[in-house]
Parts: C-alpha cells; structure tokens; sequence
C-alpha cells in the first residue's frame, strides 16, 4: 500500500511515477471510507486527488507554500503531509480540522474557509518572500466557483503587476456548492472547448517550422505575439489580457500532464494562471452523479450513498423553504436571492416554480445585498437567504446600501449560533452583535419552527430591513401551545413567576427552558420570557420583570460583546432598574471544531453549567442584600 509509505511531507517525491495511479486510487479508496463514517467534504477532495499529488511532486513543503482557497479540499495535502492518523478524529473536538490550519501544520500555509481569498493571501506571500530576499514558490489553488468572488478579481487585478513567479490554480470543475452561474462561467465554458487548442497550436508552429525558407522566424514571431493563435481559439484572453499568463486547459487527472505544466509554471516570471480541468466527485459514483449532495455529506452508505441517518423532521431551512413558496404563489413582489447556496438554504423549490423572481448570484455576498437593496428600490420584496458567516461578506453593504436607505430587504439567517464540524471559519456567532449595532435594522430569532414561519410573514411585511436568524439541523417543535401574534419589538411570556427570569433568545429557548426546570427543582420561582426581538430591545419587558425580580438571566448563543444579553445589561443600568443581570453566551472568542453538544459544555452553555452560574449568582445576591440589612 503506496499511501502507507507517506509518514512526511514530501515523502511522495521518493515514489515512481508508475505508482502514482495506484496510489490516487487508495486514496480515493481511503476518503470515501473514512467520510462515509465521520462526514465531511467528499465530492471536492474526490477531485483534486491528482491535482494535489503533482503539486506535492513538484513543490517542497513547507518550503515553498500552498494555499488552498475555501480549503475543504485540503483532505488529500492532508494525507500527503504525514496526517493519516488525523482522518480518524476528522471534523471532531479535538482533532484534526476540515480546513488548512496553520496551529495543525506547517505545511498550511494559510488558514481558509471562505471562498475567493487565495490570491490576496498568496500575493502578500510573494511580496513578502521578495522584500526579504526569499526564494521559495507560492501556489494559490482556487475554484471556478470562488472566480465569481469581487476579491478574487482584486487580488488578480493587483498580481498583475508582479515581476516574480506567482503560480495561480484555476480548479476549474464547473461547480461550486450549486451549479456556477454568470458571465464567468460562460466564459470558462468557452475556454473548455479549447481542449484541443494546445495541441493544435504545436502542430501549426511544426508544420510553419519545416518551412525551407522563414519558417524559424515565423515562428519566434508567433511566440513573442499575445495576441496569436491562442487569440483566434481561446475567446476573450481574458487572463492574458489582464498581464497574467494563461496555461492550459490541462487535464486535472493527469498526473504527469499536471507535473509538466507545472514545471513550465515555476519558469514564469511574473503572474501565471494554470487552467486544470476536475471532476467533482471523481471515482465514486454517486458523488460524480451529484456533486452538490456530496459537497458536505453526514456518514453515509458507501454502497448506495444514501445517509446512515434518516431525516425525520423539517429542519429550519425545510420549513423556511416551505414558507417561502407559499408566500411566492401571493405575493408578487417576493424575490429570492442566494449566492451560490440555492440548496443549502432552501430556495430549490422558489427557484422552480418562480424562476424569473429567483436569483443566484454566485460566491459574491456583498454584491447579493446591494442587488437586493436594488430590487428593493425598484419596488419589489427580496429575501435574501444566507448562511450567518457568509453574511459577514457583506457587511458594508447592509449599512449603507440597506439600512442607510432603509429599504425593505429581509435576511434569512441560516446556520446561526454554533454550526459544529465546519469550526472556527462557519460558526454564526457574531450576527447578533453586528446587525445589532446598525440603525434601521430589525433583528429576530424564532423559538421553534412555526415562530419561523410567522417572523418570515412578518419581516416581509414590513416596509424596511428586517433579519431573522436560525440554526442548522431539526426545526424544534417545542412551545407549540405558545403561538402568539409576532407584534414589532414585543417579547413572549411563557411562563409568569418571580424572583429568577429566564430570557432565552431564538433556538436556545429549548436550553433557557431546561434551566427553569432545573432551577424549579431546587426550589426556585423561575419566569420564562422568549426574547423574540434582539433589536429593538424590550424595554416595556424588562422593566416589567424589574417589579418582581431580583435576577435576570439572558440565554443566546452568540458572543458575549454587542449581543442580547449586554444590551439588556446595558438598558438595565441606564434605567437604573433594581435587578441583576446575568448573561449566558458566548466567549468573546472564535469557537473550534466538534458537535454542538460537546462545544456547548466546552464553554459553559449547556443547561447544567448556565444552571449552576445562575444559582452561584443567586446566592451571591442574596448574601449582599443580608449583609446590606444588617449593616
């Protein structure tokens, strides 16, 4: 077994070139069966297999620097850099990330998990390797899909000007999460069919070269010219005409294929893009069949494909997906907007039954906002759907082509609060705190799943920007006998006691309402609020619960600093109100890898540690308001 020789980095440089094929088949043999149990990112890892080993055959690591866009494609450097052990603790506490990370290895030269940002950071490698009198290479990988990224198209614009090598790959597997839509694409399309340029192109230059008379001239002519006969087959020159020198396409499976248009690469002197052609999913059926399933795929049956796991209930993205087809079918004015992400967050079936009111944009979220404020001063609805880290893209956008305007865009927040395996980069932890901080905006977070469908009614009633945020997985269906109307900056009374309040904000009502019984238990009055609004605040609530209560604890799984909890802590001191407040969230930190459950206790947010806090805080109230009375 060749990929049992890999203990290293480099290692696979010691391997014949004939053992290379077999060694791409174990390890294709080797990921399907490690994420058929643990989950993980298949179909992109399947299609990078030769890819990586003629990068790892050509470059030294860590010597000279790989940089993996996104980086959930980074499974087979993994492997090929001494990591096999790691696979089995994959995507879990504790062990080895999804993603490149630089504290894993040094052979990650940069930490990723968002898209279009290889270039930027393999630019400031090769500025930085030259200020210093360096010489190493520097290789950014990056998708067809990220190209759709304004960031990507900075950093290319900026490359240009390089007069040392800088190696950019174009993975080109006419994919990203969804299908590649735009103009881009179009173009890469186009530049596909050229297969046959390369070849061509020899063929010409050997036929003009036998020329008994000038034929050596016309051909040094033909090389020194841009604009020759790869102007007339490859339509646009697009790279080319940017100052970046264009090679391929080359075949992404072909190892030897690969190591040749590398080495010819690292002759360049200046910016070189390589165009390689990938399967997504290659080598395993059901992931070539359907890539997009197999993007990020929970532990599965490696004979069928189909999940270990089967779905029972409507997750959130199920029921948001539902109710915004209905509301489609009534209101005319409704747009949908995604970037990339039509299946992940539900707008499939928008998309088929209202195709002219549905737009997919790409890996381009700060131009999906502005598009939205567009399609919001033009007079109709957009909901734009995105996962809550994504959102982040996008931020300057929300001030001031959203909200400065106070045009009536809604966001539906998917993947809020603590997402799980993905770690650090896809954990929703700072939305609360940074749509809160934005005038104009309006900020909700549903208990349950049919709170969901009354806050989306809701928010795309109203005539200005509104966002509703909701975790990934199982939709709760707790609460169901608590459904009132959603009135605008109004919490929910469950439960109407004294002494200790309970708010809990969103999806964490379920453990705001562990911690009452828990506290009930032994012996407390507890109330029960579901904070509904996180901006505008409750203020009418809060002093209510200021009458009868000494203690009121928030419950939200967002960071600590600009969240529910420290704007109820400020409102209560501004008020100068007669409770203390306790907030359960978040560290002010970024959060690791490993399921929800496990990370929950980790910092202290699962019901028993928030209980334990809130009786702790409890006593220590109770102890000062006795030694103020006997004093």
């Amino acid at each position: 077994m060749y990929l049992e020789k890999i203990q290293k980095a480099n290692d696979i440089q010691l391997l014949e070139e004939e053992e290379l094929p077999v060694l791409a088949e174990e390890i294709r043999d080797f990921l399907i069966e490690k994420i058929s149990r643990s989950g993980g990112h298949l179909a992109s890892n399947l299609g990078v297999v030769e890819l990586t080993i003629a990068m790892h055959r050509i470059f030294h690591l860590p010597e000279d620097k790989i940089i993996w866009d996104v980086g959930h494609q980074s499974y087979t450097h993994k492997l090929l850099t001494g990591r096999r052990e790691g696979f089995d603790g994959l995507r879990k506490y504790g062990g080895m990330s999804g993603f490149p990370k630089r504290k894993e290895s040094d052979c990650d030269a940069f930490d990723t998990g968002h898209s279009s940002t290889s270039v930027s950071a393999g630019l400031g490698y090769v500025r930085g390797r030259d200020i210093r009198g360096e010489e190493y290479s520097v290789v950014s990988v990056i998708g067809d899909g990220s190209l759709t990224g304004g960031m990507a198209y900075e950093a290319l614009n900026n490359a240009a000007t390089l007069k040392t090598n800088f190696i950019i790959v174009l993975n080109d597997n006419n994919m990203s999460i969804s299908q590649n839509v735009g103009g881009m694409s179009r173009y890469l399309d186009d530049v596909r069919t050229t297969e046959a340029y390369t070849d061509f192109k020899s063929a010409v230059e050997n036929a003009i070269g036998s020329f008994p008379v000038g034929g050596d001239k016309i051909v040094r002519h033909l090389r020194r010219t841009k604009n020759s006969i790869k102007q007339l087959f490859v339509p646009g020159m697009f790279f080319e005409d940017m100052g970046i020198k264009y090679l391929g396409p080359v075949n992404g499976h072909d190892i030897r294929a690969l190591e040749r248009a590398f080495q010819e690469a690292k002759r360049v002197r200046g910016p070189v893009l390589l165009h390689v052609l990938t399967r997504k999913g290659k080598g395993y059926w059901p992931a070539e069949e359907n890539p997009a399933r197999f993007h990020g795929t929970a532990p599965f049956d490696i004979a069928t494909g189909e999940p270990l796991k089967k779905k029972t209930k409507d997750s959130y993205t199920d029921v948001f997906s539902k109710v915004m087809l209905d509301m489609g079918k009534k209101d005319k004015r409704l747009t949908a907007i995604t970037a990339a992400m039509e299946d992940g967050t539900g707008l499939a079936a928008f998309h088929r039954h209202f195709p002219d009111r549905f737009f997919d944009v790409g890996i381009a979220e700060g131009h999906a906002v502005t598009f939205s404020a567009g399609l919001a001063a033009a007079g109709l609805h957009p909901v734009f759907a995105v996962y809550s880290s994504f959102l982040q893209r996008g931020y300057d956008q929300i001030i001031h082509d959203v909200c400065l305007q106070n045009l009536p865009v809604t966001f539906a927040i998917d993947r809020a609060g603590l997402v799980g395996s993905d770690g650090e980069t896809h954990q929703g932890i700072f939305d609360l705190s940074y749509l809160s901080a934005i005038p104009n905006m309006t900020v909700m977070a549903p208990k349950n799943k049919w709170e969901l469908a009354d806050m989306l009614r809701f928010a795309v009633r109203m005539e200005s920007p509104a966002a509703l945020r909701y975790p990934r997985g199982e939709a709760s269906e707790n609460f169901r006998e608590f459904r009132s109307p959603v009135e605008y900056g109004k919490s929910e009374w469950i439960y109407e006691e004294e002494d200790i309040a309970v708010i809990g904000v969103g999806h964490m009502m379920d453990t705001a309402a562990e911690v009452r019984r828990l506290l009930k238990n032994t012996g407390y009055n507890c109330s029960l609020v579901n904070a509904r609004f996180v901006k505008p605040l409750d203020g009418g609530m809060l002093r209510e619960l200021a009458k009868d209560h000494q203690l009121i604890l928030t419950v939200e799984e967002n960071v600590k600093t600009g969240g529910y909890g420290e704007q109820v802590e400020a409102f209560v001191e501004d008020q100068n109100l007669p409770v203390h407040v306790l907030t359960a969230a978040l560290p002010d930190d970024y959060i690791e890898h490993g399921s929800v459950d496990i990370l929950r206790e980790e910092v202290l947010l699962d019901a028993p540690s928030i209980t334990a806090r809130t009786v702790t805080a409890w006593l220590m109230i109770n102890a000062d308001t006795k030694k103020g009375q006997k004093e």
